[in-house]
Order: C-alpha cells, then structure tokens, then sequence
C-alpha cells in the first residue's frame, strides 16, 4: 500500500456543475436586458464595445472608493458594474476591497455579487486578485453554507490556471461539504488538486494529511470503494503524505466491512513499521465495521482482543462505538450474547481498572444513551443467571437513567437486588434516588429506600431526611411525616429537632386536623423536646380557625408558668405570640387571660395594637353588658371592666 511508489494515477474527468448552483445565482446579476443580447450579431461584440476615457475611469474609480468608504454598497457596485462593462477594472488594492466588502455582508445577494465578480476576474485578469481576498470570499461561502457556488469557484480556479495555495481555501471546502452532509464533491476537487499538484509540479497545491484524511473518510464510509481508498493512499505516497491513525481507522473500517481479512493484517502490520504501538483507533474503527456488516462474533472477538493485547486496560473505546455494538446485537437478535462479553471481558480485564473504563459500564451506559434502559436491566439478570459477577459500577447508570424517567420503583427494586448481592450504594445515590421518588410522589419507594439507607450503616442520613420530611410537607402528607419521624426518631445518625415536630403540627393545623396535632404535639413533649413559640403559634391559630378557644386558654395556662420569673426555656415571647393568645382570648372571652397575657407584655415592654382587639371584642362581645356579669361572677366582671379601660371601650 504505502509502500508502494505510484507512478501515475488515474485521471478521473472533474466536473462539479450542480443544479443548486444556478438557482444560487438567479436571476443573474450580470443579466442582459431583455432582448439586448439576442439584437448583438455574432462576433461583433468588440467593435461595439464601449470604451473609457482616463477621466472617466478615474471618475469612476474614485465614486467606487467613497462608495466604499461610506458603505454604500449599491452605489459601488453600480460603479464596478460600469467599469466592467467597458472592459475596465478598477485598481487591484480597488478591486480586492470590493469584493472584500460584498463577503463581509454575508447576505445572499452580495454573496451572488461577489461571486461573479471573483469569477469574472479570474476568467478575465486573475492577476488582480488576491489570493486573501478569495479566501474571505470562501469563508463567507462557508457561514452562509453555500457548497454549490464554493465549488464552481474552486472549479473555475482550476480551469483558468489561478492556482491558489492549497492551505487558504481547501479546510473550508471541506467544512462547506461536512455541513451538507456528503464529502464527496470535495474527494473529486481533492484528486484534481492532486493531479495538478503532480503534473505541474507545484508543491504549494499538495494537499496536507487532514484533507487526505477527509478524502479517505469519503471513500470508506460514504462510497465504501475500496478501489477510490486505495489511490487516495497512492496519492498520499506520491506527494509523501505521512498517514497517522486516523488514516488507518477509515481503511480498517471499510475492509472489516468488506470482510477483507488479509488487509486489515497487512494494515496492523504497516502500523508498527510507521511507530504506531496504540490501536485503539483501529480497533474501534474495526468494531463499527464488523457491526454494519452483521459479523457479531468478530465484535465480540476484537474487543476480547484488544483486551487480551492491553493486559487488561482501558480500551479507551469512545461511547458511540459501544452505542454501534448494542445497535449491532439489537438488530442480530443477539442481545443477551452482551451478557456473555461482559463476563469474558471481566476475566481479561485488570483488578485496577476504573469501573467506568470497563466494558461492561461501556455497554450498559450505552443501553442507556440509546434509551434502551429495559435492555440494560435485561444484561444485568442474564449475567446474574450465567453466574457472572457484576460490580456496583455497572448499576449506577441503570440507576441514573430510572431516576431521570422518574421510574422509582424499579429503581427501588433494583437497589434491593443489589443490598442482596452483598454490595452497598453511597449516600450521594441514595439521596438521588429519594429526591427523584418524592418528585414522583412515590412515598413508599423513598421510605423503602430510607430504611435500606439506615440499615447499609450509612453516616450520612440527615440529607435523604431533610428530602423526605420536605416534599411530605409541601405534599401536604403530615400523616406521612408523623409516621415517619417516630420511626426514626431514635436513630443517633439524625439530629431532630423541634423544627421538624413544628412542621408536623403545623401541617395538621393548617388542614384542621386538630386533634392529630395535639398528638403530635404530646408525642414530641414526652420525648423531651422542648415546644418554642413557633409550636404554640400553629396551635393558636388552629384553635382560631376551629373557634376553639378554651384550648387556647389552656395554651396559656401552661405557657405561662414557663415564662415566669423571666426564664423563657426556649419561648421566645415576642409581640407574635402576645398578639395570637390577645386575640383569641378577646375572642373567647376570656378577659382574665388577657389581662394577665397584657400584664406580661407591659413587664417584658412589648409593643400591643389595641386596635385589633377593640375590633374582636366588638364583632364577638358587643351585646355583652357589666351588669349580667356582675350577678354572675364578680371577678370576671373586673377582668371585662379592666380590658374594657386597658382597650379604651369604656369612652
């Protein structure tokens, strides 16, 4: 192959005219006007032609300068125009400035204009063009993703003999082809290139190792020719165009896919006499093709290989070729013959080797990027079914794509066969897999989780708790929460505190559950937490709702010996809750603790509205007249007539 010196290559006739072209350019920007052409006899074309006095040309030349200058680009090609059609051309540094201007504007009509215009001067004085100039033009060919015009220009090149160096216009015709999809327009303007390179002998035409790798990656993997490859690589010889391993991947590639077994020895051969110990590209290239071509055991046999070749190391095989092997099982049918790979590669593969290098995660993480996650839990129950052993690593990305579909329960199932298994996920997945289940409202899923957290002896279990107590609450579950927290409330690994009954009590209130909140509420005193005022806020205004206001004085019986004496123990007794017990108290009726909650707050030099409390008297005790309480109870009527004078009633 390399080997080998090329006298001569085959000539193939060049030719990219494309429909696509012409659509570019219509209507023609240099059009005659209607029947101004079909009136011109034949071959007097010249003698009517008009020509240019100096001053007219320099006129002109200096209108197509301010034109320029002032960005009026109808006004200077107008000039270019007239110039032109006198068979005049304005001044080189001129000329490259116009068609510098019309690239730069990248819109479709000045990109038509400066087309023709570096067409028309090449066919006609190429001597005034730029080699930069033709390169910013193509450049701009290539943002606006024009193929067809880009290389009808680089056509024109070559038939006027304009020969341009090789580096300022050939990586652009090959992005322009990449981004239309198909390479081969540029493989026949590259074995043009080639061929003028060598007949002329012009060393700044001869194409570098990228372009002959992008011509080799047309004949492989577009057209499939061995026969196109093979005088690629001759050319390559001829110009003395070292190949590197891309070079040999393409070509491996193609005769796995052709099956030409002898080649690809001759290939691995040439690979260690140009110095290339790393196969890697090879190899991966081989896998693609023994895929396409349906040859699954030779899958299997070059990965087992190259494996066997690498002591058992990272195979460095990228994602989209393990995505091409479970393509390539998927469609055979074969699909639990990855199972078995998994287990022959495990054998070869080194102790040391990271789990996400091995091919097991390789090929599971696959499943997964193909969304084929059902398949990849398949892989795993069949290895489990062949005996073969599979490592924590392997289950994290099954893991990962169910919490990404939202799929909890099969998550939690698959984290119990792995506890059964011997083997033990983070806190990190754990806390992944809680959070995803409580987005799903999955409950059961996240409380199972938890407790196979608890009982793997993970430290770290505030964060998983935290989740769950959170989304019960915003659920509005405190039932849930309420359960759940005596269930773990003895566990030293979490730290509750009163916020977390709090939240409880508060969710029971806030949904008038009251009698579950005074529950909640004996529960947490008889553990020994200490209520604070946030406790007793929820209660009040629960009460309140409920219009239960004797339960609001007993609140106060108990609240207020704890605050006696100036020790709070963990109350805070701030204008919040004098305002909550004030209120519902006024509204109870019960003037006596309000007093004795009005006598607090002037001791402790609280700011009281009175307002809020004349208004609750009126709207629940206007009727209510001294003197029925003073046949009733002398004492309750002092404590009426002293909110009365406190609250400013009395006037």
């Amino acid at each position: 192959m390399w080997r080998k010196a090329v006298s001569s290559i085959p000539y193939r006739p060049f030719s990219t005219e494309n429909p696509t072209l012409y659509s570019f350019l219509q209507p023609s920007i240099f059009a005659f006007k209607p029947n101004e052409q079909s009136t011109q006899p034949q071959g007097s074309t010249n003698s009517k032609t008009k020509t240019l006095t100096q001053d007219q040309k320099n006129t002109l030349e200096t209108t197509l300068e301010k034109s320029l200058l002032s960005q009026n680009t109808d006004e200077a090609w107008k000039s270019f125009k007239a110039l032109t059609t006198c068979c005049s051309f304005p001044n080189k540094p001129l000329t490259n400035s116009l068609i510098t201007h019309l690239s730069s504007l990248k819109d479709t009509q000045n990109l038509k204009r400066a087309f023709a215009s570096v067409v028309f001067v090449i066919e006609k004085d190429p001597k005034l063009l730029s080699f930069e100039t033709l390169s910013t033009l193509l450049s701009s060919m290539n943002f606006a993703n024009t193929a067809a015009p880009a290389f009808a220009l680089v056509k024109c090149m070559f038939k006027n003999r304009y020969f341009v160096p090789f580096g300022l216009w050939a990586h652009m015709l090959v992005d322009i082809s990449r981004k239309s999809g198909s390479l081969v327009a540029f493989l026949r303007v590259f074995e043009e290139c080639c061929r003028i390179a060598i007949d002329e002998k012009l060393n700044y035409l001869k194409p570098d190792l990228a372009a002959c790798n992008a011509a080799l990656e047309c004949c492989c993997y577009e057209l499939e020719s061995v026969l196109d490859a093979e005088k690629v690589v001759a050319t390559m010889t001829v110009l003395g165009v070292r190949p590197d391993e891309s070079s040999f991947g393409f070509l491996s590639y193609l005769f796995a896919l052709k099956g030409l077994e002898k080649k690809i020895d001759e290939l691995e051969n040439l690979m260690v006499e140009f110095g290339f110990s790393n196969k890697q590209v090879l190899y991966n290239s081989l896998i693609v093709g023994y895929v396409k071509s349906s040859k699954i055991d030779l899958v299997s046999g070059t990965i087992l290989r190259s494996l066997r070749e690498g002591n058992g190391k990272d195979l460095n095989f990228n994602d989209e070729t393990y995505c091409q092997v479970v393509k390539g099982y998927l469609e055979n049918g074969v699909m639990k013959s990855l199972a078995s790979l998994i287990i022959e590669a495990q054998k070869l593969e080194s102790s040391m080797l990271e789990v996400d290098k091995s091919v097991g995660y390789g090929i599971i993480s696959a499943c997964i990027n193909l969304r084929l996650s059902d398949k990849a839990h398949s892989i795993l129950d069949e290895m489990n079914a062949q005996g073969g052993s599979v490592g924590l690593g392997v289950y994290v990305p099954i893991l990962k794509a169910y919490c990404k579909e939202l799929r909890t329960a099969e998550a939690t199932q698959l984290v119990m066969d792995i506890s059964t298994s011997g083997l033990q996920l983070d806190a990190g997945m754990y806390d992944m897999l809680i959070e995803a289940s409580m987005t799903s409202q999955d409950f059961p899923s996240a409380f199972t989780l938890f407790r196979d957290m608890r009982d793997a002896r993970t430290h770290d279990l505030r964060g998983s708790y935290l989740t769950i107590m959170t989304g019960l609450m915003e659920n509005q579950r405190p039932e849930l929460m309420a359960a759940f927290l005596d269930e773990v409330v003895e566990d030293p690994r979490i730290e509750i505190i009163t916020h977390d009954w709090n939240s409880i009590i508060h969710a029971f209130c806030k949904a008038g559950r009251l009698e579950d909140a005074q529950r909640t509420f004996r529960r947490m005193v008889f553990l020994q937490f200490e209520p604070n005022d946030q406790t007793y806020l929820s209660l009040i205004n629960g009460y309140v709702t409920a219009e239960k206001y004797f339960s609001v004085l007993m609140l106060w019986n108990e609240i207020k010996w704890k605050i006696s004496g100036g020790k709070e123990k963990g109350i805070k007794f701030d204008h919040n809750l004098v305002d909550a017990f004030l209120y519902a108290l006024v509204k109870g009726g019960f003037f006596d603790a309000v007093m004795q909650v009005v006598e607090k707050s002037q001791e402790m030099k609280i700011f009281v509205d009175k307002w809020r409390y004349k208004q609750a008297f009126m709207e629940k005790h206007k009727k209510l007249k001294v003197s029925k309480l003073r046949r009733r109870s002398f004492r309750k009527m002092e404590a009426l007539i002293a909110f009365k004078n406190w609250a400013g009633l009395n006037a």
